[in-house]
């Protein structure tokens, strides 16, 4: 299928073809140099195992990225942020979001509704340093790494991926931040949670609806 034709409906849509007609790690990719958007779904394929991909209900792929191996990112410059400084929001064809097969909706009490969940499954900082400087190159994020926050994309309080490079991406920060504090989308992510918590939504919907577009989320309900 030529290149167009096979991405014509995006990534996400043919993921689901993937899932059902198990397609190739050379379907995916094709004979040309990988775009982002390419390097993404074959990244997906690899770290699921081809024909293996799962959809959650928010149309987000499930991840098995594990959270104690360093995950490769995309290459140097492959990635572009849209928006500017605390209101930036990732490249969708880089950083999809993806989220974590142990919660769903039928989950959340004894897991992201649980007080302290989130720091059971955190990554370590040295799994998440180098990856860091690697998603900063891949975005061009210049200056220093206290700059960036290396964000979840759908946040672990959310159900999101703990260690999926489609789910990080380095995040403006406040330039200069001291103490305990949060930006808008952390507010976003508290604000969310406790909707899904005390059941005014459903957890696909939150998921869907921060990964999509989170700065049009924190103006609804931020």
């Amino acid at each position: 299928m030529p290149e167009n034709d096979r991405w014509a409906a995006g990534p996400r849509a043919f993921m689901r073809r993937c899932a059902v007609r198990r397609c190739s790690i050379m379907e995916t990719v094709g004979t040309h140099r990988p775009t982002p958007a390419t390097w993404a779904l074959s990244l997906g394929l690899a770290l699921m195992g081809a024909g293996a991909a799962r959809i959650a209900p928010s149309g987000l792929v499930y991840s098995s990225a594990s959270a104690t191996v360093v995950q490769r990112q995309p290459s140097p410059g492959a990635c572009h942020a849209s928006g500017a400084g605390l209101y930036a929001r990732p490249d969708p064809r880089c950083t999809p979001g993806a989220v974590n097969p142990a919660v769903t909706q039928a989950s959340i009490g004894s897991t992201i509704c649980r007080s302290g969940w989130t720091a059971t499954v955190r990554p370590r900082v040295s799994i998440t340093e180098p990856e860091k400087l690697a998603s900063m190159s891949a975005y061009g994020a210049p200056g220093s790494p206290a700059r960036y926050e290396y964000d979840h994309d759908v946040a672990l309080e959310l159900g999101g991926a703990v260690n999926d490079p489609r789910n990080l991406w380095p995040e403006p920060d406040y330039p200069r931040a001291a103490g305990f504090y949060k930006n808008p989308k952390d507010h976003l992510e508290n604000a969310l949670h406790r909707l899904v918590c005390d059941g005014s939504i459903r957890l696909a919907r939150a998921q869907m609806i921060i990964a999509s577009n989170w700065v049009a989320a924190y103006r609804q309900y931020g």
